[in-house]
């Protein structure tokens, strides 16, 4: 039976009921519009008091009912459904209803409704047509395979959307406009270059940071700032901060002096991104984890002759691009006998930045003030492991990197103890 076959408009309640016939097919193990190995979709039917109808069951007005009744029967009449009466009932009153295993096609048709399986292969199609763009290495190749797994095994497609084309182009076009991106974005201004509107990456970034993390499991455990920093996309311009003696040269030969700049200075991380060779005037380096103690540090290094010679960087949680660029440059310049210190909070992320750092830029990361005894020092301001810090604990005591403090991750877990770097005032 052709929609254009029909003498009437379907009423509401009879799209409803349709509508939820065709979503418990789809939800089926054997899927819409599917026959598993020879044998016809098995039966079944849907309870009309599970819709909520008040039409239909109405005392006062019988018109819904009967409208119901007389398109149901005439659906029933072209084999596409099969209606079930109340005891006594009959063609008054319905109890139930049910397809007709192998004619759902034409309901689809009369509700306006593509098939889900139709949904499956057109975004399939979709993303396979963008998969070359992405070398087998990079990330959003792997997050795209992720997504055609899921796809062939009729699970969800999250965070791509079946229904909705639009919102899968965006998404795609955002992920092929990653390329572009040599240096730190603010969000609007990637968004503009990008859609032609500010707005746009906005409400595809929950979407587009469950993406990054389908395609970088390392993600999965930093917060969705750092994720989308990761990739060069920021709020809005960001610093990184330094006390002490610190020359930073860019690719031109340009030298930037920061130790007349007190207590501490900020460089933006485009410009830090650029920076081809980094020297220090010190004893040692320590990166400091948080702002707070940052500030701190800064302030004591300025007043407090004994300290002038220690040269400080805030990583601000884990180090992004750009300061792992810095890093990068001064780690490979830096002569053996200055030691270069992390220091950051004794929990898993504390930990995963000294893991990061020294994978990313060099071994030679030494952690600072993160040991057992720092620890018990200071325990009245520790705070107890969650399930969360306890799982990604023990998984950090099979990341050969860390090692040297395999012994430390092992104390916090028996302790059950993670300490902020806060609650230590002394350098």
């Amino acid at each position: 039976m052709l929609q254009s076959e029909l003498t009437f408009v379907l009423s509401p309640d009879v799209t409803l009921l349709l509508s939820a016939l065709l979503d418990r097919l789809e939800r089926r193990e054997d899927g819409p519009l599917s026959i598993s190995e020879g044998r016809p979709v098995r039966p079944f039917k849907i309870m009309l008091s599970e819709l909520g109808l008040p039409g239909y069951y109405s005392q006062v007005d019988p018109e819904p009912r009967q409208v119901m009744n007389e398109q149901l029967q005439a659906l029933e009449n072209a084999g596409l459904l099969r209606l079930f009466w109340l005891a006594g009932e009959k063609g008054n009153l319905l109890e139930a209803a049910a397809l007709v295993s192998g004619n759902e096609t034409p309901l689809y048709r009369l509700i306006g409704r593509i098939p889900t399986t139709n949904l499956r292969i057109r975004l399939e199609n979709h993303l396979l047509g963008d998969r070359f763009r992405f070398g087998e290495s990079d990330w959003r190749y792997r997050a795209v395979h992720h997504i055609l797994s899921q796809l062939k095994a009729k699970k969800s497609p999250a965070p791509f959307s079946l229904k909705d084309q639009v919102f899968n182009e965006d998404l795609l076009t955002s992920l092929v406009a990653l390329s572009q991106l040599g240096e730190e974005t603010p969000f609007r201004v990637f968004s503009v270059r990008t859609f032609n509107d500010s707005k746009r990456f906005e409400d595809l970034k929950s979407a587009f940071i469950r993406l990054a993390r389908l395609g970088q499991p390392e993600w999965k455990h930093i917060p969705d700032a750092e994720v989308l920093c990761e990739l060069n996309l920021v709020a809005n311009p960001t610093y990184l901060l330094f006390a002490g003696s610190w020359t930073l040269v860019d690719a031109d030969g340009q030298e930037l002096s920061l130790g007349e700049f007190n207590p501490s200075v900020g460089v933006s991380a485009v410009q830090a991104a650029h920076v081809k060779r980094v020297r220090v005037h010190a004893d040692r380096v320590v990166c400091v984890e948080n702002l707070t103690t940052f500030h701190i540090l800064a302030d004591r290094l300025a007043r407090d002759p004994e300290l002038h010679r220690t040269a400080l960087m805030c990583l601000a949680g884990n180090p992004s691009p750009a300061c792992r660029c810095l890093l990068s440059c001064l780690s490979h310049s830096l002569p053996d006998d200055i030691p270069l210190y992390v220091w950051a909070d004794l929990d898993y992320g504390g930990f995963n930045i000294l893991s990061q750092l020294r994978r990313q830029v060099n071994p030679r990361f030494l952690p600072y003030q993160m040991d057992s005894e720092v620890l018990e020092r200071f325990a009245q301001f520790a705070h107890p492991l969650t399930l969360s810090d306890r799982r990604n604990l023990k998984r950090q005591l099979n990341r050969p990197e860390l090692e040297d403090v395999h012994l430390v991750i092992a104390y916090l877990l028996k302790r059950e103890l993670k300490l902020e770097q806060e609650a230590i005032t002394v350098l």
